[in-house]
């Protein structure tokens, strides 16, 4: 199926991210990258950013391996996964989605 909106992506993003590690490394790794950004800003050093995406998706990818058993949704929905990941993170962040399913 091709969802043609995020509105009716992020519920099927939600299926496959169930287990607990998988979320937990997916905020961990969001975390680090709130961090890093954090860090280069104040530092002034950009180059820091190169980062981001080895502290975001190593993480993520390694959760999808271990824990879920399943093929990140980033090789199919880059863009969507990456809003879903922040959206996610946000939702367990203010109680609206669970850590624990």
């Amino acid at each position: 199926m091709r969802y043609r909106t995020f509105r009716e992506f992020y519920p099927f993003y939600l299926t496959q991210h169930r287990h607990f590690g998988t979320r937990l490394l997916h905020v961990f790794g969001t975390s680090l990258v709130l961090i890093n950004v954090g860090w280069a800003l104040a530092s002034r050093q950009p180059r820091l950013l190169l980062l981001a995406p080895l502290l975001g998706y190593g993480p993520a990818w390694l959760s999808h391996m271990l824990c879920e058993r399943n093929r990140p949704a980033t090789f199919t929905y880059p863009l969507w996964s990456l809003a879903a990941d922040f959206r996610m993170f946000s939702d367990i962040l203010t109680g609206k989605e669970r850590l624990f399913t």
